[in-house]
């Protein structure tokens, strides 16, 4: 969840030519032309496997790959569900998503939501951390409950920064955060060290994970610190904290490096809860892989079932045993509906007790309406929905004291190519450019960056730039065109067209950005003054 400046915001690129004519736009800003789609760019040789580190310096060769074996979703399916999209979401910069859906849901409604990401101090804020601030601010500016942490026991426990390093970069990042366009009146800034309620909830949060499960998820091993470790479940508190009031839709906009800490968030606040709610047949329980062939077997044989001729557990193994390949969850299946015999197959809507006191249980049981059937530790109800049923165990574990959290909600962005190629990162000065670089130099960086143009000038007339390689083009597409995408779009087809040679297209890049980053800083001067108004200890006494 947190952005790491360390080595952040990585990708590939050709390697420097003193003799191209580049220009060009990287796969992640596809959307800034006509038909052009986020797909997740060429398939890279040896990208069978993505591993994804918090802590490390993760590039994504395939970002298709993220689709496949995290589950995570394009961001592309939901584009038309979210109103005025932000230009990232438009150009396919932002290209993934986990369970959006309510959050845009709630953008459309007017209902309440929340955001929230981190950065962990561990160097001056660049161009890659802007993405992630701007995407706060334009969540901020639709309604929700912003909120932006210093993730400062993170960078102490991982990095082993002292607190004065980290005490003069938090400044900083809280300086680019609020000079963007937060606004610290209507959201929250908070150090994590600072944060005595999300020390309290990461306490509990503890008590739900164990060292194997860190050890699968971030391979720590016997070497690993505690407090590490104790850094991970601050982060899992950090994602849930906006739902400490009540519970709403949150979103995490973060790079996809940051998965891991996502999938275990939504895992921790699941077992939070004090109830669960899935789909049932019978009195036995089915899991994920076993329930859609019981429901497949069950519509099978119910179509023409009577109230006096039952679908029959047993009659339902039979038809896996004819009509599903074999496998272990169809065998799983077919033995525990033979056990279960003649027992009538009926759906229904099971609410499990996983963490309920007695008094809550009982409150739940008196609340389902309808016909129902009541189990030493789950309910079954028969008219209510599975929607239905889980706002109504939200309602009763609230009334409860318990947090009722909604599973957060998690955007990802592509990784930003470093200037001179390869992954951006801030031990290579060259590489990127900080939101604090002067201005000249920031013009000097671009000038110097690496390009994708052809070989020649004359090339480059006749064949058109390589336009999906170009970090030069990522700066148009990620910040430089801001939200002007003819603009953005007319850099790219004049790149491709020929028109446009590498020369003249970092001339102007470096001519924006030198603009912007006198704007930024005019500023952040202008907010330096204002530091102390905030509800924000930025010194720390550690």
């Amino acid at each position: 969840m947190t952005h790491d400046s360390s080595d952040a915001e990585g990708g590939d690129s050709r390697p420097p030519s003193d003799a191209r004519a580049d220009g060009g736009k990287p796969s992640g800003a596809r959307r800034a032309t006509s038909d052009l789609r986020s797909d997740g760019g060429t398939e890279a040789a040896g990208a069978d496997d993505v591993a994804l580190d918090p802590w490390g310096s993760t590039t994504v060769a395939d970002y298709r790959k993220l689709f496949e074996q995290f589950g995570i979703e394009e961001f592309d399916e939901l584009l038309d569900e979210v109103p005025d999209p932000h230009y990232l979401m438009r150009r396919g910069v932002i290209f993934g998503h986990r369970d959006y859906r309510p959050v845009a849901r709630a953008m459309r409604e007017g209902e309440d939501f929340a955001a929230l990401s981190g950065f962990m101090p561990t160097g001056d804020p660049h161009i890659g951390h802007k993405l992630v601030f701007d995407e706060i601010i334009w969540h901020q500016e639709r309604g929700a409950d912003a909120h932006g942490l210093i993730a400062d026991l993170e960078a102490h426990s991982a990095r082993g920064l002292s607190w004065d390093e980290i005490d003069e970069h938090a400044r900083s990042y809280v300086l680019s955060l609020l000079a963007l366009g937060f606004d610290p009146e209507d959201g929250e800034l908070y150090r994590q060290s600072e944060n005595r309620a999300v020390q309290d909830l990461a306490f509990e949060l503890g008590a739900e994970a164990n060292f194997s499960e860190l050890q699968a998820i971030y391979d720590f091993d016997g070497e690993t610190d505690v407090s590490h470790m104790q850094s991970v479940v601050t982060q899992m508190a950090d994602i849930l904290y906006p739902q400490l009031e009540e519970p709403k839709p949150t979103v995490i906009p973060v790079g996809p490096d940051q998965d891991p800490h996502m999938r275990l968030a939504r895992d921790l606040a699941a077992r939070m809860r004090y109830f669960g709610v899935t789909e049932a047949y019978a009195s036995f329980e089915l899991d994920e892989e076993e329930r859609p062939l019981v429901a497949e077997a069950y519509e099978a044989l119910g179509a023409d079932a009577d109230e006096d001729d039952r679908v029959r557990c047993e009659d339902a193994a039979d038809w896996l045993r004819e009509h599903v390949d074999p496998g272990d969850a169809r065998q799983r299946a077919v033995e525990k509906l033979d056990n279960a015999g003649k027992e009538p197959l009926r759906p229904r809507t099971r609410i499990l007790n996983r963490n309920a006191t007695e008094e809550a249980f009982d409150a739940l049981i008196e609340a389902v309406e309808g016909e129902k059937r009541v189990y030493e530790a789950h309910v079954d109800a028969f008219d209510l929905s599975r929607e239905a049923a889980d706002e109504l165990a939200r309602e009763v574990e609230l009334d409860h004291g318990g947090y009722g959290f909604l599973p957060p909600s998690s955007i990802y962005h592509r990784f930003m190519t470093g200037l001179t190629g390869g992954k951006m990162s801030s031990s290579i000065p060259a590489s990127h450019i900080s939101l604090i670089d002067d201005p000249e130099d920031g013009y000097d960086k671009v000038m110097s960056a690496t390009t994708a143009g052809r070989e020649t000038a004359e090339k480059q007339r006749e064949l058109g730039g390589e336009a999906e390689e170009c970090p030069v083009y990522e700066l148009y597409a990620y910040l430089l065109a801001g939200d002007d995408d003819e603009f953005a779009r007319e850099v790219y087809d004049e790149c491709v067209g020929g028109e446009r040679l590498c020369g003249g297209c970092k001339e102007q890049a470096a001519e924006l950005m030198e603009e912007f980053l006198e704007e930024h800083q005019e500023k952040r001067a202008e907010w330096e003054d204002r530091l102390d108004e905030l509800d924000i200890q930025l010194d720390s006494d550690r």
